[in-house]
C-alpha cells in the first residue's frame, strides 16, 4: 500500500490547529526547506499561537539532537528577527552548529543590540561555535577576528553579567593571550557564577595550563563550580584529576556533578576506571542511569583506543634512535 507525500499545506494547517496536538512526523518537512514553502510558512506564521511556536522550535530542536541528517537552517534563520524574543531565542540553538559564516553579522547584531538580554547571552553562546571553527581555521580569519572582537567587546563591557558570562564560555576555544588573561581575572574574583564560567571556558580551551585551577575546583563546595570543575577536567583529559575524580562518585551527592563525573572518568580512561564503571552498571537498576552508564563505556572505549593509538605512534625512544642513526650515517 502506497502512501501519498504529505503536502506542505496540510503541516501548515495542522500548526495552525491549536486544539490537537502538531503531529510528530511532520517535523522532518522543516528539514532544508524550500524557498515557496519557506515563504508560505512565514505568511501564516503571525497567525501562530506562541506556546504552539515554541513547543514546534522545542521539538526541530530535539530531533536535530537525534538524528545528524536534518537541517533546520533556513526556517532558523528566518526568525531571527522575530518579534518574541524566546522564539529568537530558540532560532539561535537551532543555529547552534551551523557552519554559515553569513550568520556572524546578524548574530553579533543581536549580541550588540537585541534588546532583551536573554536573547544576547543566547547569541553570545551561539558564537562559540564560530570560535572554535576559527582555532580550527574553518571559517575566514576575517570572520573570525569580527567574531572575536564582538566577545571580547561584551565580556569587557557593561552589558548584563549572563551575557558577560556567556561571552566568556564562548571565548574558552580561543588561544589568544587576552583571552586568557580575562579567565584568570574571572577566577580570581569572589563570585562563584564568575568562577564557573571560566571553568567552563577552560574545558573548552584543552589546555593543561589550568591544572591547579581545575583540580582546586574539584573540591569546591559550590555545586556548580564543581560541576564545572569535573567538566573541564575530562574535556582536558587531565590525568591528575582521576583519583579526585573516583573520590567523587563515593562521595558526591549532587545528581548533575555525579553525572559530569562519571563522563569526565570515560573521557579521561586509566587504571580502574573501566572496572568501577562496570561494578556500577551491574548495580543499577534505573534505566536512565544504565543507558548513560552504556554511553559512557562506549566513550570510554574510545579514549582506550585513542591513548593506545598515540602510544603506538609515538615512541621517544624510537625517535632518539632514528636520530643517532641519522648522525652516523652522516
Amino acid at each position: 500500500m502506497s502512501t501519498q507525500p504529505t503536502s506542505f499545506q496540510t503541516v501548515l494547517d495542522s500548526l495552525l490547529d491549536s486544539k490537537k496536538e502538531f503531529p510528530r512526523r511532520y517535523l522532518s518537512l522543516f528539514s532544508d526547506i524550500g524557498t515557496l514553502e519557506l515563504q508560505t510558512l512565514q505568511d501564516i506564521w503571525p497567525r501562530v499561537g506562541l506556546s504552539r511556536k515554541l513547543s514546534l522550535l522545542k521539538e526541530l530542536d530535539a530531533l536535530a539532537d537525534e538524528d545528524t541528517l536534518v537541517s533546520f537552517d533556513e526556517f532558523a534563520r528566518s526568525l531571527l528577527a522575530d518579534p518574541e524574543p524566546a522564539v529568537r531565542i530558540h532560532a539561535l540553538r537551532l543555529l547552534n552548529e551551523s557552519d554559515d559564516v553569513k550568520l556572524i553579522q546578524p548574530i553579533l547584531t543581536m549580541l550588540k543590540k537585541d534588546t532583551d538580554s536573554d536573547v544576547r547571552a543566547e547569541a553570545a553562546a551561539n558564537l562559540g561555535n564560530f570560535v572554535a571553527q576559527g582555532e580550527l581555521d574553518e571559517i575566514p580569519e576575517q570572520a573570525y577576528s569580527q567574531v572575536q572582537a564582538g566577545l571580547l567587546e561584551s565580556v569587557r563591557g557593561e552589558d548584563k553579567t549572563r551575557v558577560r558570562l556567556h561571552a566568556l564560555e564562548a571565548l574558552g576555544y580561543s588561544s589568544d593571550e587576552e583571552v586568557v588573561r580575562l579567565i584568570e581575572s574571572a577566577l580570581n574574583k569572589r563570585d562563584s557564577e564568575w568562577q564557573t564560567s571560566a571553568l567552563i571556558a577552560i574545558g573548552r580551551s584543552a589546555d593543561e595550563r589550568w591544572e591547579e585551577e581545575v583540580l582546586r575546583g574539584l573540591t569546591d563546595e559550590d555545586n556548580r563550580i564543581r560541576e564545572a570543575a569535573v567538566q573541564a577536567a575530562g574535556n582536558i583529559g587531565l590525568k591528575s584529576a582521576r583519583t579526585i575524580l573516583l573520590r567523587l562518585m563515593e562521595e558526591e551527592d549532587d545528581d548533575d556533578v555525579l553525572s559530569a563525573t562519571i563522563w569526565s572518568l570515560s573521557q579521561i580512561g586509566g587504571e580502574d576506571v573501566r572496572t568501577y564503571l562496570e561494578n556500577l552498571l551491574d548495580q543499577t537498576e534505573e534505566e536512565e542511569l544504565v543507558g548513560f552508564l552504556e554511553e559512557a563505556l562506549d566513550n570510554l572505549a574510545f579514549t582506550e583506543d585513542l591513548d593506545r593509538f598515540e602510544l603506538i605512534s609515538f615512541n621517544p625512544d624510537e625517535l632518539e634512535d632514528f636520530e643517532d642513526d641519522d648522525e652516523e650515517e652522516k
